[in-house]
């Protein structure tokens, strides 16, 4: 048996320490990402940067109807990695800024188990979402469909007056994701 030169056991130290360093980074850059969001989330909560699972709170200088002025919305949906049917029943509305408006989504669970998941709304332009005043909306609070259910769910709105001049349309966009963890917690749930 022919044993290494001392300089290439060295080496090979050597860049074994560097990988285990190399690997403990990757492991700690990974849970950073993760620790992010809540820390994000607790952030935004401080400063009061908007909630979006959260009602907005209505002004009251701000419920004057604009009569002057129509703003077309439009309704998007999608699912992430979740076998939902997920549709606006309108796609498309015109609303006077100010004026209180209801549009309802179908969801249906096409899973055979139940699921939670979680809507998380988005905007188009991103500049609409401070003036896309949500007083009811499924994106609120986690939704729970058990296997096959389907259930009609309203989001009540209104376009803040204040809207810039220069925005005419809005496209509001909801991605129903599956809460993470709930999968084994409903399971659990199911044997007990």
């Amino acid at each position: 048996m022919t044993s290494l030169p001392a300089d290439d056991r060295l080496l090979r130290s050597a860049n074994r320490t560097v990988l285990r360093k190399l690997a403990v980074m990757a492991v700690v850059m990974f849970g950073f990402g993760f620790a992010l969001v809540p820390f994000y989330e607790k952030i935004c909560q401080v400063a009061g940067i908007r909630n979006v699972f959260q009602p907005d709170r209505l002004v009251s200088e701000n419920t004057q109807v604009d009569l002057t002025r129509k703003v077309s919305i439009e309704f998007d949906s999608n699912t992430q990695r979740l076998a939902w049917s997920f549709k606006p029943l309108e796609n498309h509305l015109e609303v006077h800024p100010g004026e209180l408006t209801q549009v309802v989504y179908e969801i249906r669970n096409n899973l055979n188990r139940r699921v939670i998941g979680q809507a998380v709304p988005s905007y188009g332009p991103s500049n609409a979402a401070e003036h896309f005043k949500k007083l009811e909306c499924f994106c609120f609070q986690q939704q729970t469909f058990e296997a096959g259910e389907t259930r009609r769910m309203p989001v009540t709105f209104l376009i803040d007056p204040a809207l810039p001049a220069s925005v005419n349309t809005i496209t509001l966009s909801y991605t129903f994701f599956e809460v993470a963890g709930t999968q084994a917690t409903v399971a659990a749930g199911k044997g007990s």
